[in-house]
């Protein structure tokens, strides 16, 4: 599997597989709340000056996209206040290829580029009924940082914010979720 930055005639595409990663969500959240997220991850949201959308592929074939936000960006729509570091967004993996390590590949990459450019922190907003992901973010060591969630449907839904240091990380928790 390689990760990389994805192509501009990959965008429909992987936005096409974001809604298909997400549609198991539908269920679990009201009606208005699942358009409003839907139209969120389907939007050029995710092309924001700065921002990087990173694939991961084997063969040719991408199993999943991430996009990693620098800091200080308005990644919420005013939401969040600009935070001091980047911060992961719209993790899709295609549910063909789940249990293949595409998110921990992608969710590796993102640190190791925030890293790289000399962070010492990364950040993520996710569903409160997003569960699976939320076990994975914990995997990684990202704690939780409640002062940064949201509400964005006052329907009782809330983004949840994490928040993962990055110092001395090779060592730690990442680099053991990499091999596996």
């Amino acid at each position: 599997m390689i990760t990389r930055n994805a192509e501009k005639e990959e965008l429909q595409l992987i936005r096409e597989q974001r809604i298909a990663a997400y549609a198991e969500h539908a269920k679990e959240i009201n009606e208005d709340h699942w358009r409003g997220l839907e139209k969120a991850i389907s939007s050029e949201g995710d092309i924001q000056p700065g921002s990087e959308m990173i694939v991961a592929e084997i063969h040719g074939e991408i199993l999943g996209s991430i996009v990693l936000f620098p800091a200080k960006t308005d990644a919420y729509d005013g939401y969040v206040e600009e935070l001091e570091y980047p911060e992961i967004r719209m993790l899709a993996v295609s549910p063909e290829a789940r249990g293949q390590g595409v998110a921990k590949a992608l969710i590796s990459e993102c640190i190791r580029r925030a890293k790289e450019k000399g962070y010492n922190t990364i950040g993520l907003h996710t569903g409160s009924f997003m569960k699976t992901a939320i076990k994975l973010y914990e995997q990684f060591g990202f704690e939780r940082i409640p002062q940064y969630d949201f509400e964005p449907a006052n329907d009782g839904i809330i983004v949840k914010a994490f928040r993962l240091s990055i110092v001395d990380i090779e060592g730690c928790k990442t680099a053991s979720l990499r091999a596996n």
